[in-house]
């Protein structure tokens, strides 16, 4: 049987990791990543706290299948956010000033 903490110093290892992608990052996938990397390592927490012995209900690999399925609908919205923003801006970074506006200059007019 393997002892609680190494699982448990692992998730660590990755929330750590998640945090700093999150933290640290310019661009809005590597954000992504690091979002997903703190959900894998509560995902293991879970798996960890279910797996002991002496629990008589299977609460958390339950609750990991739930983690992982919203986990998959807020990439998709997310991925789709960030294409469109590509589309848009031409670029991914999300320390620029987003441009928000649906209106354009017609051509050759402009404020004096």
């Amino acid at each position: 049987m393997i002892h609680l903490s190494l699982p448990a110093a692992l998730a660590a290892l990755l929330a750590g990791i998640g945090v700093y992608g999150v933290l640290a990052r310019r661009n809005a996938v590597l954000v992504l990543i690091g979002v997903e990397l703190i959900l894998n390592a509560a995902n293991l927490l879970l798996v960890t706290a279910g797996s002991r012995p002496g629990v008589q209900l299977a609460a958390g690999p339950v609750l990991t299948l739930f983690v992982i399925t919203i986990a998959a609908a807020e990439i998709t919205v997310a991925l789709a956010i960030i294409l469109v923003m590509f589309r848009r801006a031409g670029h991914i970074d999300l320390t620029a000033v987003p441009d928000l506006s649906d209106e354009r200059e017609p051509a050759g007019e402009g404020t004096p």
